[in-house]
């Protein structure tokens, strides 16, 4: 599975590949559909471009590209969003319009609350686990770890040269997540070496303008142009055996470094 990130928190300061409107979304969304993504993931936008929670942000969001596509369609719920806890929990409450899933970064105050809701909801949730936080440490102890759609395991390690071993790393942190799906993705210059351990690894994978901004052998792309060479890289790398967790830290020796770009995150 590939899932597309069509934006996250980048802004027009980005580039003009940053979609942030209803209308542009939508198109990136159809596009990279039709590049090969199997998923797509969301930060829904006020006008002035800033990440929200807002009930008729989303709604409106969300129609625009399922009116495009037919894949699930996944939201954040970044404290950055809305950082009051009370506040973020009261904007999902209202939501009228409902994602098909929505990530949940469990360092962040209020994650298992946040959680809770969305399942509650109807919700899936992806359980956001960061490298260089204790996430995953929370997670192994949480009671809805069973529950989650799947763990979103990020390499904030943006280091070519160093982001596969941080994935490496976190993948020991998780252990067993709870018997919960994998999907592994790094950001920046990590992005493409980190996606190329997914695909040995034969776990789910992520690319867009969120992780990522430019191609693997450089210049500027498209999110339907990122997912194509993402799904190329994928079909260089011969997957390994599905590893248990306790060997998917020691069955991958790294990839060489290529260019990266700006930290972004989920």
């Amino acid at each position: 599975m590939v899932q597309v990130c069509l934006n996250g928190p980048r802004t027009a300061a980005d580039g003009t590949a940053v979609p942030l409107t209803p209308e542009s979304l939508a198109d990136s969304a159809a596009d990279a559909v039709a590049a090969g993504a199997t998923e797509i993931h969301v930060h829904p936008k006020t006008p002035c471009g800033r990440d929200t929670l807002s009930p008729r942000v989303l709604a409106v969001t969300l129609s625009a590209i399922r009116a495009r596509v037919s894949v699930p369609v996944g939201v954040t719920t970044g404290a950055w969003a809305e950082p009051d806890t009370a506040a973020r929990l009261e904007r999902i409450r209202s939501w009228t319009v409902l994602p098909d899933h929505a990530s949940v970064n469990w360092h962040e105050p209020g994650a298992e609350e946040v959680a809770a809701l969305l399942l509650h909801r109807g919700v899936g949730v992806e359980a956001g686990i960061w490298s260089g936080t204790d996430g995953g440490e929370r997670f192994a102890v949480s009671p809805l770890g069973p529950k989650v759609l799947r763990v979103l395991a990020e390499v904030t390690d943006t280091d070519p040269s160093t982001a596969v071993a941080s994935a490496r790393g976190l993948s020991s942190d998780l252990g067993a997540a709870h018997g919960r799906p994998v999907l592994l993705h790094g950001e920046d210059g990590g992005a493409w070496p980190v996606l190329r351990l997914a695909g040995r690894l034969g776990l789910a994978t992520r690319v867009g303008v969120e992780d990522v901004l430019v191609l693997p052998g450089g210049g500027r792309a498209s999110n339907a142009e990122l997912v194509a060479a993402g799904l190329k890289e994928l079909r260089c790398r011969v997957p390994l055996r599905t590893p248990s967790p306790e060997l998917s830290a020691s069955l991958e020796q790294g990839d060489p470094p290529r260019p990266g770009g700006t930290t972004a995150r989920s």
